[in-house]
């Protein structure tokens, strides 16, 4: 159905795509070859980044000691912080600066795979933390210039951050997430093995491949590259260029495993064969959204987490609050499907077809309902929270979280369909329950 009228020039438009996608190995047991992929990228002296509760784990170990074997000397930080923050990032890069690393690798999630982006951008370009942070919030100052190798090792079946060029964080002065985008950003290496999601908590399966799941209908729903404005020069095109023929690639495939196999890698017992498939779509989604970028539903999610007041689920850190990354994406998505279906409905109703809907007697104005339906019915499955209002906001809180998430222009800017501040708020309206 939906085809490559989708990307027709209009003027002013851009009539170029980039792709962009960082080297990667996929396959049980290659946590096992960061070592010789390190030495290869001419590193000696390793940063190996990661968690608390990962550092307690074989998948760091593992790594540790090929990094060792390879003859590498390698420091070990492990004060990454579970969705980090600005003054997190901070403290990674000091050890980065004090440390003096030709490389880096991490073991984690997107946690920890953003924050070694960080930690690595700061050593090597030291400059006030906003300088590199999207605008308007920070200056959206470019990236000056190579920085050092990065292999990075996802141990969750979600973020894709092996395969892009962003870092997300809490901005803790905003009380919302934010982020830093360049191409520079980007990972050297990925090492992708699926066995590390074996031994995931099932609210942690469950809120990474929804976090999956919205990469792939995100950047398949996105503005197409052709009607974002051409850049002044082609090596300003942007990270996040819009739908396009190489991230749909991705996107569909993404999809298609996420139809089949998201509900039983949560729920069932003996699931362990359709993680590994999310893990594989993962970072086929990872791959799509570096080149496309994302819209509303990440952009509204960074003020659902960075608002959160008592909001505590199983499988997470205890002792603060938090609405994890997937989650605060995800209860945000029908509203906003339901919104922007209009602008490409037929993009709509095939993703709804991949995850599994019936599309029987659908028509294209059926199109944001019919997907809509088929999100929420997976978000029951797997026991993901009715709307916002089940990670704890309602009716007083919708204009904090629409003056949270406003700025964040690289996203909405991204929507096929403009979203105004009343949209906004009206999308939060529509996020507070589904069922």
């Amino acid at each position: 159905m939906a085809c490559c009228h989708y990307f027709a020039p209009s003027d002013g438009g851009d009539t170029a795509f980039s792709v962009d996608a960082s080297a990667i190995t996929f396959g049980p047991g290659v946590l096992s070859e960061a070592g010789d992929h390190a030495a290869a990228l001419g590193m000696r002296r390793v940063a190996l980044m990661t968690d608390k509760s990962l550092a307690a784990l074989p998948h760091v170990a593992i790594v540790r000691d090929s990094l060792i074997a390879a003859g590498l000397d390698v420091v070990l930080y492990d004060e990454v912080q579970v969705e980090p923050t600005d003054e997190s990032f901070l403290a990674a890069a000091r050890f980065a600066v004090e440390g003096d690393f030709d490389g880096y690798v991490s073991v984690g999630g997107g946690s920890v795979i953003d924050t070694c982006k960080a930690a690595n951008l700061y050593a090597t370009y030291p400059a006030d933390f906003l300088t590199y942070v999207n605008a308007p919030i920070g200056g959206g100052q470019p990236v000056p210039g190579p920085l050092k190798p990065h292999i990075a090792c996802p141990t969750t079946c979600g973020t894709g951050s092996e395969c892009t060029g962003i870092a997300i964080f809490d901005l803790l002065a905003m009380r919302a997430k934010t982020g830093i985008v360049s191409r520079r950003l980007r990972p050297a290496q990925g090492l992708v093995d699926p066995t590390c999601t074996e031994t995931l908590p099932k609210n942690v399966v469950a809120a990474s491949a929804f976090d999956v799941l919205s990469h792939a209908l995100e950047s398949y729903t996105a503005l197409p590259h052709s009607k974002r404005a051409a850049a002044k020069r082609p090596s300003l095109r942007p990270h996040s260029q819009g739908a396009n023929p190489w991230s749909d690639l991705g996107c569909r495939e993404a999809l298609r495993l996420l139809g089949r196999n998201m509900v039983p890698a949560v729920v069932e017992t003996d699931g362990q064969a359709a993680r590994h498939q999310l893990m594989w779509a993962a970072t086929l989604a990872g791959i799509a959204f570096g080149n496309a970028g994302c819209h509303a539903p990440h952009g509204m999610s960074y003020s659902v987490s960075g608002l959160v007041r008592d909001f505590q689920p199983a499988g997470y850190p205890a002792g603060a609050p938090i609405v994890p990354h997937g989650m605060s994406v995800i209860v945000n998505a029908p509203s906003v499907f339901r919104y922007t279906a209009p602008a490409c409905a037929d993009r709509h109703l095939e993703a709804a077809s991949m995850l599994g809907a019936d599309l029987r007697g659908a028509g294209e104005a059926d199109a944001g309902e019919v997907l809509a339906n088929q999100i929420i019915a997976m978000m029951k499955a797997t026991g993901v929270p009715n709307g916002i209002g089940g990670v704890g906001y309602g009716e007083a809180d919708i204009e904090a979280l629409t003056d949270g998430a406003f700025p964040q222009r690289r996203l909405f800017d991204n929507a096929p369909r403009n979203i105004s501040k009343d949209d906004l708020a009206g999308l939060y309206r529509s996020a507070l329950s589904y069922w």
